[in-house]
């Protein structure tokens, strides 16, 4: 792969990282929720679910997926109903009070399996990741090179650059854990980013196949 291919891809996978999302907003969420290093575990799911989607591209099947209408709007909904099921469920959230003495009341802390899954989940089923790959991923990969290697400097890349922006999001959030020192401000967050992930969730549902060629 040439530097100069490889540095615009750089660029371009900057841009779509640090682009809000919803693995920006899951990031945010579990940083501010369980702080930075409880976040990780979420942000290493969410670098499965994209690798996933890197693949599916990359294998062409994210051709064969947007070249049908069904198997696409399968896809969709999937991942629409997901993203709405787990912001309703981050929006009930229980909070645990904070004990006497404790400064910072906290919510309650998923399992490191449950976060790794929930990334994972969050990405996998998100169409909108299919359809950039799809795009925008041929136009990196030479014909008359062998496509194994250059996939794996892509993923890579992309998912080293991914780790950097979702932690960086968790941390932003996460240094506002100081204005959330009791129950009702916790549960007035899990409300705001439940609401946000409903919001995405819903948006995804008007995701369109053509999007990949706008």
């Amino acid at each position: 792969m040439a530097f100069s291919t490889w540095i615009t891809f750089v660029i371009a996978a900057s841009i779509i990282a640090v682009s809000p999302g919803s693995g920006a907003v899951l990031s945010m969420s579990h940083g501010l929720s369980y702080g930075v290093r409880k976040a990780s575990g979420t942000i290493l799911g969410l670098q499965a679910g994209l690798l996933l989607v890197l693949a599916i591209a990359g294998a062409g099947v994210g051709s064969l997926l947007l070249a049908s209408e069904l198997a696409f709007n399968v896809v969709k909904t999937v991942g629409a109903l997901y993203l709405i099921w787990l912001g309703l469920s981050q929006w009930r959230a229980r909070v645990q009070a904070a004990p006497a003495g404790a400064a910072v009341a906290k919510a309650e802390l998923p399992s490191l399996q449950k976060r790794v899954l929930t990334g994972f989940l969050t990405n996998a089923t998100n169409p909108k990741g299919i359809i950039f790959m799809v795009a925008v991923l041929p136009q990196f990969i030479a014909q008359d090179h062998p496509l194994l290697p250059q996939l794996l400097i892509l993923a890579a890349t992309m998912c080293t650059i991914d780790l950097v922006v979702m932690h960086s999001y968790a941390f932003l959030a996460a240094s506002m854990q100081r204005f959330f020192r009791d129950a009702r401000a916790v549960k007035r967050q899990n409300r705001v980013f439940g609401g946000l992930l409903m919001a995405v969730g819903a948006a995804l549902f008007f995701v369109k196949r053509g999007g990949a060629h706008a």
